[in-house]
């Protein structure tokens, strides 16, 4: 099997970015990011398996791996949060030993197939896939490596349960109610009623229109600081000149009638 310059030089250009990835998953601090890495490392390694004749490994590496599973990660992830702490006391005893074996394990299980794979005599693409690519794929999968397929959807269970907890946050204290929010208000001494709600009662209701205080004033507290700090705050001068308005019209026909009433008492 030779190696054409246009895949060498796509080796050369993906390879280390499929390392950077890997790098990225075990030393990013944000586990956002340690996933996005790992996502894109499974990205480059379906590319390399398709232009290894592997087309459909390829396209199931690309769709379920990183389309599929890293992203359900991700969303669980960026949903729920890892904020926990991490504890240092073994809820479980003996786990970081189990742990260790286990680890010990998995490098003899890769070791083994590295060494397969390189001191192996190769069979040559030609008749790995003379029933068809898909077909060679399904006869490892679901016969030679039939265990170890099970053994890896054992591996994906668990992982998604380990993600599960990690994203698991307990609360220290109970979740504040309205009544609590209400004593806190009454012991702090600010805004003990509350604050306004915004807009101009049957006039605008838009959250960044001030409502009016009874001077016709514009009131600030009114407006969420979010708007306030952006500088989104409408205009309330068309509904304090029509109150005004309404206000001297009103104030007109009240003066008109209190002389009409003077005049007769005379």
């Amino acid at each position: 099997m030779t190696v054409g310059g246009a895949e060498s030089a796509l080796f050369w250009i993906a390879a280390p970015l499929a390392v950077a990835g890997a790098l990225a998953l075990l030393f990013a601090r944000k586990a956002v990011h340690a996933a996005v890495g790992m996502a894109s490392t499974m990205i480059i390694l379906g590319v390399f398996y398709i232009t290894q004749q592997a087309e459909f490994l390829g396209v199931i590496q690309i769709f379920v791996y990183s389309g599929a599973v890293m992203m359900l990660f991700l969303f669980v992830i960026m949903l729920v949060g890892v904020d926990s702490s991490d504890s240092l006391v073994e809820t479980i005893r003996g786990q970081r030993w189990a742990g260790l074996l286990l680890a010990a394990a998995l490098a003899a299980l890769a070791l083994g197939a590295i060494g397969k794979a390189t001191f192996g005599a190769p069979r040559g693409l030609d008749e790995a896939n003379q029933d068809g690519n898909v077909s060679g794929a399904a006869r490892l999968i679901f016969g030679d490596y039939v265990w170890a397929f099970e053994a890896t959807s054992a591996l994906l269970i668990t992982a998604a349960i380990g993600a599960m907890l990690l994203a698991h946050r307990e609360r220290l204290t109970s979740k504040p109610s309205q009544a609590d929010w209400s004593r806190h208000r009454i012991r702090s001494g600010e805004n003990v009623a509350g604050l306004p709600a915004p807009g101009v009662y049957a006039r605008h209701n838009a959250v960044d229109t001030p409502a009016l205080l009874p001077d016709g004033s514009p009131a600030e507290l009114s407006i969420s600081r979010v708007l306030r700090a952006r500088g989104q705050i409408g205009g309330s001068t068309p509904y304090t000149e029509a109150t005004a308005e309404i206000e001297r019209e009103t104030g007109d026909v009240i003066t008109e009638h209190t002389s009409e009433e003077k005049g007769e008492d005379a």
